[in-house]
């Protein structure tokens, strides 16, 4: 990997230690050099200057964690050495990098307590310097200061807005990814919808064919040929229909094939299918037909296949059913009704089972209106109301 100066960047900012050091040890190296260039005045120590100084600008180091406790020292590191006939500017320039810490890295309120501070060691340090000479130094000095203080403020109000951005985008992230495990869920439940659906009425007539083979197995075998064959067209009928839809599940690179979803267009196929399964079926469709929603569609064949399966489990050898789809104005109606005998409680239970519950879901999906429960002739009906907008 090649040290580029993007990433030298980052090394460094990713350890922070490292260019305060560097930058520490460079204004002790220059603060020294000063003072040895500017000789005291007699009788003061010189090397108690120095270590001083050192001191001062070493402390830079920790610049970034404790800034405004280092300004306080420095700065009164300043003013002792006016007091002691030395000039205080070898400390100024750590100065100055403090008060810009102090407003780049903490609150409005410090920062201007960081910047009182200095404002106040440059008066007592030009007081006791004396003379213009000293006003001269210190006053440019103080105009630095606020240069620093309001470059400081907009390093930290740039930094606080882009924390904001990169908070807000995670807030953002976080939500899609709500939404998606949500779509997922939803999908999830509409997949197991139409499974049920495909299984319980495939298996159920399936069921039946298998009884009445076995029961003539004996004494027509003919007949028994017949049912075992529309036990293999409906277990291929039955696989195809899963096939497409758990397509949608297929995670591989290639396409997964689609058939179109069955529709009210596809009910007559449901009701001979039945009739060959033994339930006894007459289907009317009034009225002119319209192309539908994809989904009320879906919702109507279902809706027949589910109710037209617990007859063929339900109401019995001998029972008739009925199926009416109508298209009316502004909304399809759908009924199925059939003359089970000897309904009971019990059974009423079974009719409206879990299969029921889904369609009376995916009715209220799509606004309509269902009622299921039985006839007062007898048998069990269920009736649904679809409304329809611009159809």
């Amino acid at each position: 990997m090649r040290n580029t100066p993007g990433g030298l960047r980052v090394w460094l900012h990713d350890r922070p230690l490292v260019p305060d050091a560097i930058l520490a040890v460079v204004l002790a190296a220059a603060a020294v050099l000063f003072l040895r260039a500017d000789p005291p005045r007699p009788g003061v120590p010189d090397g108690l200057a120095v270590i001083l100084v050192v001191a001062c600008c070493l402390s830079l180091v920790l610049r970034r964690s404790k800034p405004f406790p280092l300004l306080v020292l420095v700065c009164l590191a300043g003013v002792v050495l006016t007091l002691l006939g030395l000039d205080g500017l070898p400390l100024w320039p750590a100065t100055l990098t403090l008060v810009y810490t102090v407003a780049a890295h903490r609150g409005l309120a410090l920062s201007l307590c960081a910047l009182a501070w200095s404002f106040a060691c440059h008066l007592v340090s030009a007081t006791l310097g004396g003379g213009l000479g000293a006003w001269g130094v210190h006053l440019p000095l103080a105009v630095l200061s606020v240069t620093l203080w309001i470059t400081g403020r907009s390093v930290r109000l740039r930094e606080a807005y882009l924390a904001e951005l990169r908070d807000r985008a995670e807030r953002t992230e976080r939500a899609r990814e709500a939404d998606t495990r949500a779509a997922r869920a939803e999908e999830r439940s509409r997949i197991a919808r139409e499974l049920h659906d495909v299984v319980a009425h495939h298996v159920s007539v399936m069921t039946v064919q298998a009884s009445a083979a076995r029961r003539v197995l004996a004494t027509n075998p003919e007949g028994a040929r017949e049912a075992l064959s529309a036990i293999e067209e409906t277990g291929r009928t039955a696989m195809a229909e899963m096939r497409n839809i758990v397509g949608v599940l297929r995670t591989d690179a290639a396409p997964a094939e689609r058939n179109p979803q069955p529709g009210v267009g596809e009910i007559p196929t449901l009701v001979e299918q039945m009739r060959e399964a033994g339930l006894r079926t007459q289907l009317w469709i009034e009225g002119e037909a319209r192309g539908l929603p994809p989904g009320v569609d879906l919702a109507a064949y279902r809706l027949v296949q589910e109710a037209l399966t617990n007859s063929l489990r339900h109401a019995g050898p001998l029972a008739r059913a009925w199926v009416t789809v109508r298209h009316e104005h502004g909304q399809l109606a759908v009924q199925i009704e059939d003359d089970g005998q000897g309904l009971d409680s019990a059974r009423a239970g079974d009719r409206t089972g879990h299969g029921l519950v889904g369609i009376r879901e995916r009715v209220a999906l799509y606004g309509g209106v269902l009622r299921i429960g039985p006839r007062p002739e007898g048998g069990f009906e269920v009736n649904a109301r679809f409304p329809l907008k611009d159809v």
